[in-house]
């Protein structure tokens, strides 16, 4: 996972990762700027006999898979409470642990979250948004962004409500990437469907939950049977946008289901605390038989992943990361 040689790419990468983290006041970089709140669970993949005739990457052509999966709350507060409806859109971030290459580890993720909608186009576009919603005079030019950005004004007018929990959320990938087999390519966005079915609260109701009720109820939920959701592929038509994130495809476009997605176990707080710090998901697949689209959005997302990942890391070892230079830091995952 290296880090872009494009500069312009790196110096918006690392300017959201600084505003985010001055929007959430974090003084320390060892959580993340956005979506601080987390924690993981493991389980196992399977894919279904119509994913493997779309492509040939290899977690749609085994019997099985293991995985890893992050949940977590939007912002960069990692005690933001559950209640609060800041938290919302959630996340949620799969590793696929792929069988090893010539001796070396392999893996692909795939990331999503609670809503269909974007914000921006581009990376430099969030980034000038932040910077005025957060700058030293907040919000007087929000009105004339927003009023340049009406995809970005859907977006925050999205509603957004608290699922009773992860497990009753359904979550969408907002960018496209394309399946390849024996020279056919599909384009599609991923959907993430909870098979207990989505299940949301009131604004009152949520208000009476804990502060981290979404959390806690992992062992209970799990006690009772393993999570289980399941992974769709919309599939975009002739004449679909596909390198634009905040366009968003007719409903009545084909779904193909490509497998379920089965959690089975929580890590404890203390080993999940150890190991966010130390994973870094990537939202390039970064394996044959998946390709990326040419939307902007990924590059850049990817780089922000990696410097704050980075960061996590060097925070705990006292090094210094800088995003904008490949000699200060090994970019390892």
């Amino acid at each position: 996972m290296p880090f872009s040689k494009d500069p312009q790419i790196l110096e918006t990468s690392n300017g959201l990762v600084s505003v985010l983290r001055a929007a959430a006041n974090q003084p320390t970089e060892e959580f993340r700027p956005a979506h601080a709140k987390g924690h993981l669970l493991t389980g196992t993949f399977t894919p279904t006999s119509s994913a493997s005739t779309l492509t040939t990457a290899p977690h749609f052509n085994i019997p099985s898979t293991p995985i890893t999966v992050r949940f977590s709350s939007s912002t960069g507060l990692p005690q933001i409470p559950d209640t609060d409806a800041n938290g919302n859109p959630h996340g949620i971030a799969i590793r696929f642990h792929l069988p090893e290459v010539d001796g070396r580890r392999k893996h692909t993720d795939i990331i999503a979250h609670s809503t269909k909608y974007f914000p921006t186009r581009t990376g430099a576009e969030f980034l000038e948004f932040l910077r005025i919603a957060g700058g030293p005079n907040a919000g007087e030019g929000v009105p004339e962004f927003l009023g340049r950005h009406p995809e970005t004004v859907r977006f925050l007018q999205d509603a957004k409500p608290s699922p009773v929990s992860f497990a009753t959320e359904k979550y969408f990938g907002v960018n496209a990437f394309k399946f390849v087999k024996d020279g056919k390519v599909t384009t599609l966005r991923y959907r993430i469907v909870p098979a207990a079915g989505e299940q949301h609260l009131d604004a009152e109701t949520s208000k009476t939950r804990s502060p981290s009720y979404l959390f806690d109820e992992f062992p209970d939920r799990l006690r009772a049977g393993p999570i289980e959701f399941n992974l769709l592929a919309q599939i975009a038509d002739d004449g679909d946008v596909t390198d634009n994130a905040t366009v968003i495809w007719p409903d009545e476009r084909e779904i193909v289901e490509l497998g379920t997605l089965k959690i089975e176990k929580t890590l404890s707080e203390e080993e999940s605390l150890v190991q966010q710090k130390r994973i870094i998901f990537d939202p390039i697949p970064r394996i044959e038989g998946v390709e990326t689209s040419d939307d902007p959005l990924l590059e850049v997302r990817a780089n922000v992943y990696l410097i704050s990942g980075q960061q996590r890391r060097a925070a705990q070892s006292g090094e210094a990361v800088n995003g904008d230079s490949k000699e200060a830091v090994k970019a390892t995952t």
